[in-house]
């Protein structure tokens, strides 16, 4: 009987809190079909929350949203974004260019509010000119998938025309 409600237990509770969770992947797909979404460094229920976040193939090609790519869509729509699965919040380095993008408790603190600007662009509230951008460099393999993963930085950077196609964004949940 401990057996199967450990089974019981181990398949339902990654979901279980996780039924409105969206990714949020970017609107242009680069150099990976698959398209890139915000991703916690490292594999899936694994991930490594001290090592940030990244832009990562987007697993929902396999059905399905991963716990390090699930944000709480009703957070996200009050400018939180929430990954629950870790219960930890999105959050810049600084208010500056070229700032790094890490997780942390969840403490409403201003490195960690963002907002939805014009319908497409995440920017920090607290800089309305520094938007949420994957780098523009070449992308690195990652350590699964077939064909492998792809994986990208983010950062904050200017928002401006000529980064825009690594600053547009959007949501979505796996049906």
């Amino acid at each position: 009987m401990k057996t199967l409600l450990a089974i019981i237990l181990f398949v339902l509770l990654p979901t279980i809190g996780l039924v409105n969770t969206v990714e949020v992947y970017s609107l242009n797909k680069m150099d990976e079909p698959r398209g890139y979404c915000i991703d916690i460094k490292g594999h899936k229920s694994k991930a490594k929350v001290d090592r940030g976040l990244q832009a990562h193939t987007c697993y929902s090609y396999q059905g399905n949203i991963a716990v390090d790519q699930g944000f709480d869509h009703v957070k996200l729509i009050r400018n939180e974004f929430y990954l629950p699965a870790f219960n930890v919040c999105m959050e810049a380095e600084s208010f500056t260019t070229s700032s790094e993008i890490g997780l942390s408790d969840c403490k409403n603190e201003n490195l960690q509010k963002f907002q939805w600007y014009e319908k497409d662009k995440i920017q920090l509230i607290g800089s309305t000119v520094l938007c949420l951008t994957i780098a523009q460099s070449q992308s690195r393999n990652g350590g699964g998938g077939l064909p492998l993963h792809k994986i990208k930085n983010l950062s904050l950077e200017i928002c401006s025309d000529h980064l825009e196609p690594y600053q547009v964004w959007g949501i979505r949940k796996v049906e």
